[in-house]
């Protein structure tokens, strides 16, 4: 599975988001300019998942976006869904029901599809985060957090 640019953009946003002290809330800019995303398509992801209630936004001078829940109850496939990415495996495909090879292919890819979507939905910010911190630390980076 390859993550499109929504669905990166999305992710290293909230990953950004959980950065902040207390959780609180950052501006799309200060966002874009260190996860290096275009400010208006960032905008749009955010009102998304605000839509979805993974973000809130607070307005006001010190306003911008938070996480509306913390990062161990936000899920890599809450985010995806909320900016529309979709993970079918194959168009809607109905087997031919005298070719038994054919019912055996989609079975096996409709049993990878439910898997993948439990894993998708299993894996939350916060362990995203620690694979990322796990990673820099690896290769000797300093803390600066860019995904």
């Amino acid at each position: 599975m390859k993550l499109t640019t929504k669905g990166h953009y999305s992710v290293k946003a909230l990953l950004d988001l959980s950065q902040k002290p207390g959780y609180g809330p950052t501006s799309v800019k200060a966002i874009a300019k260190r996860q290096e995303i275009p400010a208006s398509y960032l905008e749009k992801l955010l009102i998304e998942m605000r839509r979805a209630g993974i973000v809130e936004s607070v307005r006001g001078s010190q306003g911008g976006y938070r996480l509306a829940n913390s990062p161990d109850k936000i899920s890599l496939g809450q985010i995806l869904a909320a900016v529309g990415e979709t993970i079918e495996p194959l168009p809607r495909h109905s087997p031919d029901a005298k070719i038994a090879e054919d019912w055996v292919t989609f079975t096996i890819w409709r049993r990878l599809h439910q898997k993948l979507k439990e894993a998708l939905y299993s894996i939350t910010l916060e362990d995203l985060y620690y694979d990322a911190r796990s990673w820099q630390a690896a290769l000797g980076e300093e803390t600066s957090f860019i995904v």
